[in-house]
């Protein structure tokens, strides 16, 4: 199994222009994910698939494989599949380019999860959730698991109704947007239209779900810190620093030396 990460990158975001080239803590985002993507075991390339002139000079000036795609993609699933079209990958990873933080080990869980269901034909990573105010606030994305992580519903709605129990102990989580696609799977998805609960709830993955598609998570801490918009910027960068200073502090590291 041939697998490559495509970080989907485009500057004329309505909210945040030029997003994937925002500093962050003196780093363009994009390269805080592609070296955090690149460190994952079990990807055989990173591309970052973009539109923009300036997003692929930055991407080349720190190693990164870029391949150019037409503006006119209506989203990140189809710009990664026009990244990949030509050449030989079976499993592509849509790894999305507004998360710095990004945690190795979840997107290894993410392979690890394809990897031992070889027929499963979309995987992706859910983080339980932990507060009141996540489960009902319509920005976080809701999932319904089944059995062994099957994935029955997505939704900005609080999903499902803890009918006055707590949250705790629940099977409540939240999704965190990595996708892994088998390569026919991704063909086909980039052809479908627009399904109607996807244009409803604003949510892509629910195209897969229309059409009988199964999916399947993995559960990870990670909840995932997209950057979404520029006041996002300070969070990620607070992140960041609290994992420096964790670094920094464990016994014999060099960090921690200095």
């Amino acid at each position: 199994m041939r697998a490559v990460g495509v970080i989907p990158a485009r500057y004329a975001s309505t909210r945040f222009p030029g997003k994937p080239l925002c500093p962050i803590l003196g780093k363009p985002m994009l390269q805080w994910v592609y070296e955090r993507a690149s460190r994952a075991r079990g990807l055989d390339a990173i591309l970052v698939a973009t539109d923009d002139k300036r997003i692929e000079r930055v991407a080349r000036s720190f190693g990164g494989e870029v391949v150019m795609t037409p503006r006119s993609c209506p989203s990140g699933s189809d710009r990664a599949w026009l990244a990949v079209r030509e050449k030989p990958f079976d499993l592509i990873i849509n790894i999305q380019g507004d998360e710095p933080t990004l945690e190795t080990s979840s997107l290894e869980a993410l392979l690890d999860l394809m990897a031992s269901h070889p027929n499963l034909p979309l995987g992706t990573l859910v983080s339980p959730l932990r507060s009141q105010r996540e489960f009902r606030n319509p920005n976080v994305v809701k999932v319904a698991l089944g059995e062994g992580g099957r994935c029955l519903y997505f939704s900005r709605s609080p999903v499902p109704c803890l009918r006055g129990k707590p949250l705790k102990g629940a099977r409540a989580f939240r999704h965190v947007g990595l996708y892994a696609f088998r390569r026919d799977l991704l063909e086909a998805f980039t052809s479908w239209p627009p399904s109607g609960l996807e244009a409803t709830e604003g949510l892509e993955q629910l195209r897969a779900l229309e059409h009988g598609v199964e999916v399947r998570a993995a559960v990870v801490d990670w909840p995932g810190c997209g950057v979404d918009a520029p006041e996002d910027v300070a969070a990620a960068e607070a992140i960041l620093l609290r994992e420096m200073g964790k670094r920094r502090a464990q016994p014999g590291s060099r960090e921690g030396e200095r």
